[in-house]
C-alpha cells in the first residue's frame, strides 16, 4: 500500500507556498495522495490562534487527516517549525508514518540557539512579525532571507503577495508560532521512524549545522544542497525530489519492501 505524502511548512507560511514543487513531487509519485497541511494561525486556518506548543501543532494535524478520512501510514515532507512538527509526530505516533523528510530545521538541544537563527536576522524577523501586512514588502524580506535563487524568487513573488494579502497571519500569530519553535525540545533518542535530513550550505536564516549535528547525533541519511537557500524546495525542486526517490529506492533495496 502506498503511502500519503504530508507537507508541512515552516513558520507563518502555509499550503499556498509549496508552488511548482507540490506539482513535482505529485509526477514522481502519481499513486500516492498528496495533502499539503496548513498549521493553525496560517493559510486556511489564518483566523485561528496559533498554538505555542509544537505538540499542539501535531494533534492538529493529525486531527485534520481525520477529518479529510486521510487514512495512514503517512510520509511526512516538512520544512523549517513544520519539520519540529514532523518530529514530534515520528516521536508521538511512529506507527502512523513510513518515513520523515526533514529539510533545513533546528532543534533543542541538539542545536546552539545562535545555530537554530542566525542573530542577524533578529531585527528583520521581529519587524515582519509586529508590522501589519506590507504586502510584496514583507515578501521580499522574506525571500532575501529564504532564497538564494533570484529568478525563483522573482517568479514567486506575485503569488506570495497574493497569498499574504488574501490569508494573512496576525503579528500574534506569528509571535505565537515563533514561542512554539523556541520552546520545542526535540527527543534525546531518535523516533522510530526512517528519516532523510535534507539542508542548505547557502541558508541564511538556519546554520546547515543544525542538519548535520541532527543527522551524526541520530544517524539518519543526510543529503546537502551546495548552494540553496532556507527554502530548499523553491530554489532547487528537482533536487529535492531527486534526493527522496534515491532515498527511497536505497530503502526499497534494504528492506526488499516498498513502502
Amino acid at each position: 500500500m502506498s503511502s500519503a505524502w504530508i507537507l508541512l511548512r515552516g513558520l507563518t507560511r502555509e499550503s499556498g507556498h509549496w508552488g511548482a514543487f507540490a506539482g513535482l513531487l505529485r509526477q514522481r509519485h502519481p499513486e500516492a495522495h498528496l495533502v499539503a497541511l496548513d498549521l493553525p494561525g496560517n493559510g486556511a486556518f489564518n483566523g485561528q490562534a496559533s498554538p505555542t506548543r509544537i505538540e499542539a501543532m501535531t494533534t492538529r494535524c493529525r486531527d485534520q487527516l481525520r477529518a479529510q478520512g486521510v487514512e495512514p501510514p503517512y510520509r511526512l515532507l516538512a520544512m523549517s517549525m513544520g519539520a519540529m512538527v514532523a518530529v514530534d509526530w515520528a516521536a508521538r505516533a511512529p506507527r502512523e508514518l513510513g518515513g520523515c523528510v526533514l529539510i533545513n530545521t533546528s532543534l533543542r538541544p541538539i542545536s546552539p540557539w545562535y545555530w537554530r537563527l542566525r542573530p542577524v536576522n533578529y531585527a528583520a524577523l521581529l519587524s515582519l512579525a509586529l508590522t501589519p501586512n506590507l504586502g510584496d514588502r514583507h515578501e521580499r524580506t522574506i525571500l532575501r532571507l529564504t532564497s538564494h535563487d533570484p529568478a525563483a524568487a522573482a517568479g514567486v513573488l506575485v503569488d506570495w503577495t497574493r497569498l499574504r494579502r488574501t490569508r494573512p497571519v496576525s503579528p500574534a500569530n506569528a509571535l505565537r508560532q515563533l514561542l512554539a519553535a523556541a520552546r520545542y525540545r526535540a527527543p534525546v533518542t531518535p523516533p522510530a521512524v526512517p528519516l532523510l535530513v535534507l539542508t542548505s550550505r547557502g541558508d541564511r536564516l538556519v546554520d546547515s549545522r543544525c542538519s548535520l549535528e541532527l543527522a551524526q547525533r541520530w544517524g539518519t541519511d543526510i543529503a546537502v544542497h551546495p548552494s540553496a537557500g532556507h527554502d530548499l524546495t523553491l530554489d532547487d525542486a528537482t533536487w529535492v525530489v531527486d534526493r527522496i526517490d534515491q532515498w527511497l529506492a536505497a530503502r526499497r533495496l534494504s528492506t526488499g519492501v516498498a513502502r
